[in-house]
């Protein structure tokens, strides 16, 4: 009989018992509900009924159909008198969830509930292997596995009998679905088919299991302040929507350090809060700032939530003990971001953007001593340093893009609010003193600025393209207590300032096609007017600090990079750009060009309270030359440069320039940082400064990688580190010495030793130590 018959059997088999309600194989999971009212289809080479003992046989290439599930065997017989069904010869069982059972033999119960099998082997769709002599299901619920092996198994790509690093093995393996668990009795870890550790009792939640209260993946430490440590986490699954991580490190110079943290899913969003800290045994052996107390310790808490459509709320605050705690316990769960705190509202359309953020900074910095730039009456550089860090509340940003056009052109609206407070004023000298710049003023500072900016792109019959724009932009500031002491900045409580400006750009795209590729030259040309800046030195500068001229910012119409500065008088810049694009996939990009500050006062030759503008190479009104290369051969290798050379002999005054290559076994990058000297912030060196990383893979698995960060112009190894590591698709390992000589902690050189090591579905465990001085 063929599938002709296929509707008749599937009654006749069916006849007399009840369809299964749930079909699991004998694995993992075992675990897809069924629908009761499905056909049970049967194809087969030939069938024959035996009459007398009431059975149906069913032969060559023989598949059975079920609600998703497959049997496949060279034979199936179904005793009616027992309810059971035989499967012989080459026996593959699929379920509908994609696990695959293989054996020569099995027998199930009518509902699927019972069943026996031996010498078989079960794959999971999370690439999973279960090996047994024999394995049998009781009760709907649990499966046994006698003398079976568990492990992972590799992707068809590779070599298909390579055997697996590691395995469990055991006398028996129980997975019981409703608690969903697997036990694992008399249990040996194997690597390279010989036992390594010995295992009385072993468990771990199912593949379909999510989340379940256990022991996690232990880890090491080594360090000669804190000792010897493991750390032995245990996870809490207390709800579907909250649950908790407990670790417990015990330390044999410095005692018990805990760590918890408590994770809380709402419809809405997410909450998380966490703490670390100890009783130190030992605080002596450490020198820095209250890293000596007995109590050390830090909490977090991160949240976001969608109180409404486009609307975010959240947070991400920190509090530490003192400035060293992440860096002398790094094993610390938490801590990524340790030095700044943010509580943030934000609101988000296609047109429009509102953003509402308080910052609180906890710096790691220790002070420290250099009277070289002391400014006199102030309190010396180096010293009190988180006092002169800032409580920013808030900044309100808000961006809105009108949708209809004004005056046939494009209408944005940006504002921002920013008030802050600093306990201590931030002062440095270059001169020896007498000459005071600052970074930052004791006081509370609140400025509110709102610019309107229009502008419309006309494109002539030619192809050029003629852009004329025009901004508005308004500041108030209000000074409230400010450092009396800082005689440069107003009187006043109040300061306004105002901003016009119109301004033209032109494009003129020549555009080249050529076989084998195309090439884009374009000149570019952008003149904005505009009185001169106001109050200059007048005001505090807290935003707008930071000048990098490159091609970036060669067309801002406003290059300072915040508002608490706006750049004054009439400036031209120009550039060329130039694209080439080859079929064979090669790009190339690069641009060019200079500012010129045609009239009006030049806002980057007058210094402010800082003075950080005056070695910008925008100070004068011709400026040095920008230019900037890409190149992606679309093969693997990159390289990227920005690099301001001199006005005058275009000697290098900054560069930055990276590759990037996969060669083979070979992945590298290396990046390079030229910064001459700026006298005018107090740095009279240049810093130049290599850094680079390599990968070599030495055959199917291995690889060693190291870095390294090289200060060119002091000639020392500032970072290195070098590591071998071995993966494939259920092991991982890896080893690393790193040695770190820029940290402000009281050692010279920071060396550290990590050793870590990952068994796919197990687990990952490591062991690091943190200053082998």
């Amino acid at each position: 009989m063929a599938a002709a018959s296929v509707c008749a059997i599937a009654a006749t088999l069916c006849h007399g018992y009840t369809v299964p309600a749930a079909a699991q194989d004998l694995t993992s999971s075992l675990a897809g509900n069924l629908d009761p009212e499905a056909e049970l289809l049967l194809e087969s080479s030939e069938i024959t009924y035996d009459f007398d003992r009431d059975l149906i046989v069913a032969t060559g290439d023989v598949q059975v159909y079920y609600d998703g599930s497959t049997v496949q065997a060279q034979q199936i017989v179904f005793d009616r008198k027992s309810q059971q069904l035989k499967a012989s010869g080459n026996v593959i069982f699929i379920e509908s969830n994609g696990n695959v059972v293989r054996t020569e033999e099995m027998v199930l119960s009518e509902d699927f509930s019972e069943g026996f099998a031996r010498a078989l082997q079960i794959d999971t769709t999370r690439r999973t292997r279960f090996l047994a002599e024999q394995a049998r299901r009781e009760g709907n619920n649990v499966t046994t596995i006698d003398n079976g092996v568990y492990t992972v198994y590799t992707k068809p790509t590779n070599p298909p009998n390579k055997p697996p690093l590691w395995r469990v093995r055991a006398e028996k393996i129980i997975h019981n679905q409703q608690e969903k668990i697997i036990r694992f009795e008399n249990a040996a870890f194997e690597v390279y088919g010989q036992p390594i550790a010995y295992l009385p009792f072993l468990s771990i939640p199912d593949p379909s299991v999510k989340r379940k209260s256990g022991f996690l993946m232990p880890s090491g430490i080594v360090s000669d302040k804190l000792g010897y440590g493991v750390s032995v986490p245990y996870y809490w699954a207390l709800s579907p929507y909250y649950d908790v991580t407990t670790i417990l490190t015990p330390l044999t110079k410095q005692g018990v350090f805990g760590d918890v943290e408590y994770r809380h899913r709402f419809v809405a969003g997410e909450v998380s809060v966490s703490a670390a800290g100890l009783f130190q045994a030992q605080p002596d052996n450490f020198t820095t700032d209250r890293a000596d107390d007995r109590w050390r310790g830090a909490v977090n808490s991160t949240a976001s939530f969608n109180i409404a459509r486009d609307w975010t709320l959240g947070w991400n605050l920190t509090y530490k003990s003192d400035r060293q705690f992440f860096s002398d316990y790094s094993f610390s769960s938490f801590g990524g971001n340790s030095e700044t705190s943010t509580i943030y509202l934000e609101g988000r359309t296609d047109r429009n953007a509102l953003s509402v953020k308080a910052y609180a900074y906890q710096i790691s910095q220790e002070d420290y001593t250099d009277s070289q730039f002391n400014a006199n009456g102030f309190s010396p550089v180096g010293s009190s340093l988180q006092d002169k860090q800032p409580l920013v509340l808030p900044v309100i940003d808000y961006d809105y893009v009108f949708a209809d056009p004004i005056l046939a052109g494009e209408l944005a609206l940006t504002a921002n609010f920013t008030s802050l407070t600093r306990d201590e004023t931030d002062a440095f000298s270059i001169d020896g003193g007498s000459t005071a710049k600052f970074r930052g003023i004791d006081g509370t500072f609140s400025r509110v600025s709102v610019k309107g900016n229009w502008r419309r792109t006309f494109i002539d019959p030619l192809g050029q393209s003629f852009t004329p724009f025009a901004y508005m932009r308004g500041d108030l500031f209000f000074l409230a207590s400010p450092d009396s002491d800082v005689t440069a900045l107003t009187g006043e409580s109040f300061v306004g300032r105002a901003m016009p400006a119109i301004g033209l750009e032109y494009r003129y795209p020549f555009i080249a096609t050529f076989d084998g590729g195309n090439q884009i030259l374009e000149p570019v040309a952008q003149i904005v007017a505009r009185p001169n800046e106001q109050r200059i030195g007048e005001l505090p500068n807290d935003d707008a600090q930071s000048i990098v001229f490159d091609t970036t910012t060669l067309f801002d119409y406003d290059k300072f990079s915040g508002f608490d500065r706006a750049e004054g008088g009439t400036r031209l810049n120009v550039g060329l750009n130039y694209k080439l694009q080859l079929d064979s996939g090669y790009y190339v990009s690069g641009l060019f060009g200079r500012s010129y500050q045609l009239a009006g006062d030049n806002s980057y030759a007058i210094p402010d309270i800082l003075g950080a503008t005056q070695d910008s190479g925008l100070e004068t009104n011709l400026s040095d030359y920008v230019g900037s290369l890409y190149l992606d051969t679309q093969y693997g290798i990159k390289v990227g440069a920005q690099a301001r050379l001199d006005k005058e002999d275009f000697s290098v005054n900054r560069i930055q320039a990276q590759a990037s290559g996969i060669y083979g076994p070979v992945v590298s990058s290396l990046a390079y940082a030229f910064l001459n000297a700026q006298p005018d912030v107090g740095i009279d060196d240049p810093r130049e400064e290599l850094l680079g990383s390599a990968s070599l893979r030495l055959e199917e698995n291995w690889r060693i990688f190291g870095s390294m960060r090289y200060d060119l112009q002091n000639s020392n190894i500032v970072q290195d580190g070098l590591g071998v590591g071995y993966d494939d698709e259920g092991f991982s390992l890896s080893v690393t010495y790193a040695e770190d000589r820029s940290r402000n902690d009281g050692d010279e050189v920071n060396r550290t030793l990590y050793f870590r090591i990952g068994l796919r579905t197990i687990g990952t465990t490591q062991v690091s130590s943190g200053a082998l001085n």
